[in-house]
């Protein structure tokens, strides 16, 4: 069941002022603590997943000096000078798996192969190309260092050393880098679960005949896309009716099972009596505008003991508000530190329009020109209605609050989706 993670410091005026984004982003993180229950999951289950705690390498990697080339294992005491050659007694072999086990000495030096264990008594590795065999005893250049092509052990990580910090979220290379320190299984955190419903009264689910006026709820699908690709447990509540009744229940239900309730729909001036009228009987809303476009109806509060957004009906504003506020709020809860979103600057190749007022996402196509120069366009209409300007789109146009319209060739701020997961 969730827990109360709710700090209920709301302290502006909900019915008031549009929020800056800055300032929603402050509030919303100001009012969440993360979760704290653990699990432990095999490394090969935790893709994706939030680690509990930091992991501590319980060994050196690697374990022993080794050679990072195929060449042969010497004594740098014996290195002739820049522009000379030395001769060696070739006395061994050194393989991965399948070290030497004798002793380098004057004179002498082992064939090794990339990974080998370095020798005893040996420090340098001179690489096969510089060197010619003559009859078992094998001819070094000049030039080399002490330690030249030696990986040192625990040179990667040493034993004690904090590999990944708590809040990491593990991707393919982490699973690789903690079964290289054998270990098996790892502490994370378990997933977020989040309640979600949309409202309204003309929407209808997949399967069902649509009558006149009435559309397929698109946004729950696009919902429960961007929260799978947070790796969240997704409690799909399905449509509910703009009636008070089914509303306190869904909201009730819901705050009951999950850490998180996202609404669509029902928070725009005019539609949002029956959810104000439900969030003041269960809980508390912080604000309701934001200065954003598109999305500029989005709530934020709690309802028992569980966060609550609700969202705009109009399906880009839904993607919007959720990367650009929720998203960040999830990370948050998940014991994630919410990083900043990853910005480049680009040369628009059309006309940008736009009014001073609301800092706006408009959708672009980014790619690189003939010459390397990075550069976007507008994708398709820039309508909140118009989702297929989203998934015609590959990034984000960031246009100021104080921007009007832009010619085209002017640079201008572009956050690509890619990072958005």
């Amino acid at each position: 069941m969730a827990s109360a993670r709710m700090q209920p410091d709301f302290d502006c005026d909900h019915d008031g002022a549009a929020l800056s984004l800055d300032q929603a982003l402050e509030q919303t993180q100001r009012g969440l603590r993360p979760v704290q229950l653990c699990q432990r999951l095999a490394v090969k289950s935790a893709l994706a997943r939030v680690l509990g705690e930091d992991v501590i390498s319980p060994l050196d990697v690697p374990a022993h000096d080794n050679s990072a080339m195929d060449g042969y294992a010497v004594r740098a005491a014996d290195l002739p000078a820049k522009g000379e050659t030395a001769s060696l007694e070739l006395v061994g072999a050194a393989f991965a798996g399948h070290p030497f086990e004798g002793v380098v000495g004057p004179g002498q030096c082992a064939r090794i192969m990339t990974g080998g264990v370095v020798p005893a008594g040996a420090d340098t590795i001179v690489i096969q190309e510089h060197t010619q065999n003559e009859g078992g005893r094998i001819v070094v250049p000049g030039g080399y260092v002490q330690g030249q092509h030696v990986r040192g052990a625990g040179e990667d990580l040493a034993r004690g050393q904090t590999v990944l910090r708590a809040g990491h979220r593990l991707m393919p290379a982490d699973l690789g880098l903690l079964a290289s320190l054998g270990i098996a299984d790892v502490p994370v955190v378990r997933r977020l679960r989040v309640a979600c419903f949309s409202t309204g009264d003309e929407l209808r689910s997949l399967g069902e005949v649509l009558r006149e006026g009435e559309i397929y709820d698109s946004n729950r699908y696009s919902l429960h896309g961007m929260l799978s690709r947070l790796d969240c447990e997704v409690l799909d509540m399905g449509v509910v009716r703009d009636d008070l009744q089914a509303l306190r229940t869904a909201f009730a239900e819901a705050a009951a099972d999950a850490d998180v309730v996202i609404t669509t729909g029902g928070v725009s001036v005019g539609e949002a009596d029956h959810i104000r009228t439900v969030l003041a009987e269960l809980g508390e809303v912080g604000f309701w505008k934001v200065s954003i476009k598109p999305g500029r109806p989005i709530a934020f509060g709690r309802v028992g003991g569980a966060a609550f957004f609700g969202l705009p009906g109009n399906p880009v504003s839904v993607m919007v508000t959720f990367y650009k506020i929720v998203q960040p709020a999830l990370q948050l809860l998940s014991g994630r530190t919410p990083q900043a979103p990853l910005q480049l600057r680009a040369r628009a190749v059309a006309r940008l329009r736009k009014k001073p007022g609301r800092r706006e996402f408009q959708r672009g196509r980014l790619f690189n020109d003939e010459n390397g120069e990075l550069c976007v366009e507008p994708a398709s209409h820039q309508g909140s209605g118009v989702l297929r300007s989203m998934s015609e789109a590959n990034c984000f146009v960031v246009l100021p609050e104080d921007t009007g319209a832009l010619d085209a060739g002017t640079t201008v701020t572009v956050e690509p989706f890619s990072q958005f997961v």
